[in-house]
């Protein structure tokens, strides 16, 4: 198997298991982060190798965290998913990503408020 095909592997295994891990949520989360993930991957299709690495990464992190976040505890259905991001990592933030997270946000607070 040569790398192209392994890297190709490995970026699908990963975003199904975000979308299965995502099943946890409530479901308006479930469908805000599907889309989400959906998107990202889309738009980091065909990005620098050092990009690339950085996106698996930081997505690999992610899962982990959830299935962390998403195992159950005795006495709770469910508890709060996510962390907040650091000054540093904001900081870091594209203006496109900066506005991704507006939207997350908006459409959060939207179905809460609904």
């Amino acid at each position: 198997m040569n790398r192209s095909s392994d890297h190709v592997r490995r970026v699908k295994t990963l975003y199904k298991t975000l979308l299965k891990l995502h099943r946890g949520l409530p479901v308006e989360a479930k469908v805000i982060g599907d889309a989400y993930v959906r998107e990202e991957f889309k738009l980091h299709k065909n990005v620098s190798e050092k990009e690339a690495l950085v996106f698996i990464k930081e997505w690999t992190e992610y899962a982990v965290m959830m299935i962390q976040q998403l195992r159950p505890k005795p006495g709770q259905r469910f508890s709060n998913v996510g962390r907040d991001l650091s000054e540093g990592e904001l900081h870091a933030l594209r203006e496109e990503q900066v506005g991704q997270l507006y939207e997350l946000l908006k459409a959060a607070t939207d179905k809460q408020s609904s």
